[in-house]
């Protein structure tokens, strides 16, 4: 094959196409051009890393160029088992625990006290059970990586089809800007929390470009810097821990709540729980495909991965919930979240016992853990973009990295006011998504794959080859309609919802919208497969 999988191979043995005319050739890769053709591929349909270089094309000279500097070329294509670098499964448990080991995770320890009114029992036993159920997503699917050398949201086109994945891609591209944004949101908080006088804008671009950086310079690096990028965050929070355990202003008696109110606060915060954990599984395989080929998922990885996302949310949301007690006795406490958030909280917890230089010390180094967290969703917002279609991935990934780092940014200013309402429709519009997601992509790999055994990866880039994506979209449709009945917002509230009562304000979006779309597809799916016969 020649620069990229769109031109025209230069090894034409793997085509069968020695006896082609100089003219054809030019069609040939005309049709590819205008997507009229699928394109070449050899029997794996892989991309070797040298062929990124190969040719004069501008997308082969920028290659070279960032080649130099140790960037990683590669984007949505499928890894070859040859190039797979990575030995330990244990580096990719690492590297989720570090994702999830931050002060991000720590933020949703915020909303049961400040915006469901639960109490810490409660509060707990919702964040154990609901962290289990979102961390089984994402270890299945991460162990799905090294299987078949793909990204997830390419892996997604067995699922929706070829263009019906580009619908996905499209709405985890605006997840992923999103949530980047609000990570940027919460480190430009803390650092606020310590310098007042630092305006919000410049602690998102502290926040942005240092996450820039490292995903520019792509898979190698990201690992790399996650390895190690939990340790300080962990011992910060154990030092946040010990203080605050002895200061005397835990609660976790706080009363129980009952009746409607309670019932709405518990469907509400475990919908956020379980997105804020199941929500990776649209990244899983991003971070497991160096892992070395193997025909079968591989059970280390598995746990690992699940161990990568249970402990640390668990440790870190549950932290969070113990703190945000205080504030209910003690206005020192509201204050300080009122006028900084949860860091301004945080920051109401270790100065007055660890003195002011080093306590500040902490702060900075919870700030910088958010950029962990950052780099996850930024480095995989470039796959999403090159899976809607052949010209946007004739884009090099690192292309795609530096242009959506400047979008999140310019969403995340305006955002830094108002960050509780937008943390919270934000998790909430992230369990919609991700529940039709699962209904679809589950039921596809355990009903119609039946396993890895049903899926052929090579087909991953022919449209004739994978499914129609006619009962994915109908399906993806009727889960909304699930979900529409299910909300319950203050700028809307759903049929169901209404019907329980007034007072009754328990999102169960996320709940219709996983049973919607899951018995819909079941249906649907088995129509197309008899009558489409793919």
């Amino acid at each position: 094959m020649g620069v990229h999988i769109y031109q025209q191979p230069t090894r034409e043995s793997d085509l069968g196409q020695s006896s082609a005319t100089a003219s054809e050739k030019d069609e040939a890769a005309v049709q590819v051009e205008n997507g009229d053709i699928d394109p070449p591929r050899n029997n794996e349909n892989v991309v070797h890393k040298e062929e990124f270089y190969a040719g004069n094309s501008i997308y082969a000279k920028l290659h070279r160029i960032t080649g130099r500097w140790g960037v990683e070329e590669r984007g949505i294509e499928r890894l070859p088992s040859d190039e797979r670098d990575a030995r330990k499964p244990m580096t990719v448990g690492i590297t989720w625990f570090s994702i999830n080991m931050t002060f991000v995770s720590l933020t949703l320890g915020v909303l049961p006290v400040a915006a469901y009114g639960l109490g810490f029992v409660d509060a707990a036993i919702l964040i154990i059970a609901f962290n289990f159920l979102g961390s089984l997503p994402v270890a299945l699917f991460s162990s799905l990586g090294p299987v078949f050398g793909l990204r997830q949201i390419p892996l997604s086109r067995f699922y929706f089809g070829y263009h019906g994945a580009k619908l996905a891609a499209l709405i985890n591209l605006a997840v992923c800007v999103a949530s980047s944004a609000i990570n940027a949101v919460v480190g430009a908080q803390l650092f606020h929390a310590i310098q007042p006088k630092m305006p919000g804008w410049a602690g998102i671009l502290i926040v942005s470009l240092t996450t820039l950086v490292i995903c520019t310079m792509g898979h190698r690096f990201v690992h790399t810097y996650e390895r190690y990028s939990w340790l300080p965050c962990f011992v910060v929070l154990l030092i946040v821990l010990g203080v605050f355990a002895r200061s005397g202003n835990f609660d976790p008696l706080l009363p129980l709540g009952t009746g409607t109110a309670e019932a709405s606060g518990v469907l509400s915060f475990a919908a956020s729980v379980y997105t804020f954990t199941a929500g990776w599984a649209a990244y899983a395989a991003d971070y497991s495909i160096y892992q070395p080929a193997d025909p079968k998922p591989s059970a280390a990885i598995f746990w690992w991965t699940f161990a990568g996302n249970f402990f640390p949310t668990v440790f870190t949301e549950l932290l969070g919930a113990a703190v945000m007690t205080a504030t209910v006795h003690r206005p020192d406490f509201q204050e300080a979240y009122d006028e900084a958030g949860l860091g301004g909280v945080f920051s109401h917890v270790l100065i007055p016992h660890v003195g002011k230089g080093f306590g500040t010390f902490c702060i900075v180094l919870l700030a910088l853990s958010i950029i962990g967290t950052n780099i996850a969703t930024v480095y995989s917002v470039s796959m999403s973009v090159q899976t809607l279609g052949r010209k946007t991935q004739r884009v090099p990934r690192f292309l795609w990295t530096l242009i959506s780092t400047v979008g999140y940014t310019a969403f995340a200013i305006p955002a830094y006011a108002e960050f509780s309402t937008y943390l919270e429709n934000l998790l909430l519009a992230m369990s919609y998504w991700i529940s039709i997601y699962l209904g679809i992509s589950l039921t596809e790999h355990y009903m119609f794959r039946r396993g890895v055994r049903g899926y052929k990866p090579e087909d991953y880039t022919d449209a004739k080859r994978l499914p129609p994506g006619y009962a994915a979209i109908a399906s993806f449709c009727v889960g909304a309609v699930g979900v529409a009945m299910g909300i319950a917002q203050e700028w809307y509230r759903g049929p169901v919802i209404k019907a329980v009562g007034e007072e009754f304000m328990g999102d169960l979006g996320c709940v219709f919208g996983f049973l919607f779309t899951t018995v819909s597809y079941m249906v649907l799916r088995t129509m197309e497969k008899r009558y489409l016969e793919r």
